[in-house]
């Protein structure tokens, strides 16, 4: 058993917020850090959306709800957040500067214990390393979107990552009920990413590119198996983290497709405050997308083809 029981979430997003409600739920104490109320409220009304889905989906009884709740505390005072974590897991914007800073703010309050994770889920351990302050006691811990379902968590070091720090974070995930992926080396994009942003990036630029509708995009891809195409899961990850991550690799790998589809998201969604789940609005509407409709992999009446037509060739 680890000795990592008081966790601190930094960053109240859709994964933040995800993590801090599943560790919660096994056992952990969970404070939850933000820097904006806003974002606090946020975070909690989706918490209350979790709950539905524990006790629908998971099993979970009313008394491990409550349970729950009474091991979970927010707040918007870092210091306070940390002062008495055994683990830090930082869940806040995929941007660098971002990163870095916050690290360099948190480092000088943390206890000399704690071990801090990142939740990247493009970046490297390394790039974080020093400006973590405890190079020993860092590491990546990377979850799914929909942790409760995509119970796994990526477990990648760096150089300089103590054996003690990889034992605590691979006991830790497994209390928390997720398999522990171990990334034998560094990798941009670690094991899931590595398929998943090519795949994002690929259906975006069929509807960047003007090539398909999303709805048809996500169909070619759900006929099959799958139960959610590319462009809603684009939705369930959140607009503003697809827009950060095609934004910095399109910059980094000078990619004119990948920045040109960063824009189109920004443009169409980010702009107009549509977040995907997290708002209920991105390519798809939430609760009910279509693409959960029972007709959306339906073969077509023959009275739809007219419509089709005229998709494809003008008069």
């Amino acid at each position: 058993m680890s000795s990592l029981h008081n966790l601190t979430v930094l960053g109240a997003g859709v994964l933040g917020g995800q993590i801090a409600w599943q560790s919660a739920f096994k056992g952990k104490r969970v404070t939850v850090y933000d820097i904006s109320d806003e974002a606090i409220e946020r975070c909690r009304a989706a918490h209350d959306q979790y709950a539905a889905i524990y006790l629908a989906d998971v099993g979970a009884t009313d008394a491990e709800i409550d349970a729950t709740r009474a091991r979970l505390s927010f707040t918007t005072e870092l210091a306070s957040a940390v002062s008495a974590a055994d683990l830090v897991i930082e869940a806040v914007p995929e941007i660098p500067d971002i990163k870095t800073a916050t690290y360099q703010q948190m480092a000088p309050l943390l206890p000399a214990h704690t071990i801090v994770a990142t939740n990247s889920s493009t970046l490297l351990p390394s790039d974080f390393a020093a400006a973590s302050g405890r190079p020993d006691r860092f590491a990546s811990l990377h979850f799914g979107n929909g942790i409760w379902a995509m119970n796994f968590a990526e477990l990648m070091v760096h150089a300089g990552t103590s054996r003690e720090t990889v034992t605590a974070l691979a006991e830790f995930s497994t209390e928390i009920g997720m398999v522990p992926i171990p990334l034998l080396k560094e990798q941009s994009g670690y094991v899931v990413n590595t398929w998943f942003v090519p795949l994002l990036n690929a259906a975006q630029t069929l509807v960047t590119n003007g090539i398909a509708r999303p709805e048809d995009v996500d169909r070619t891809f759900m006929i099959g198996g799958p139960a959610v195409g590319p462009l809603g899961m684009m939705d369930m990850v959140g607009m503003k983290t697809a827009y950060d991550v095609l934004a910095h690799w399109g910059r980094e790998n000078d990619d004119v497709q990948m920045t040109a589809n960063a824009a189109y998201i920004k443009e169409r969604f980010l702009d107009k405050g549509d977040l995907g789940v997290p708002t209920g609005k991105g390519y798809y509407d939430y609760p009910s997308p279509a693409y959960a409709e029972p007709g959306f992999l339906a073969i077509p009446d023959p009275s739809a083809v007219p419509g089709l037509v005229a998709l494809i060739a003008a008069d």
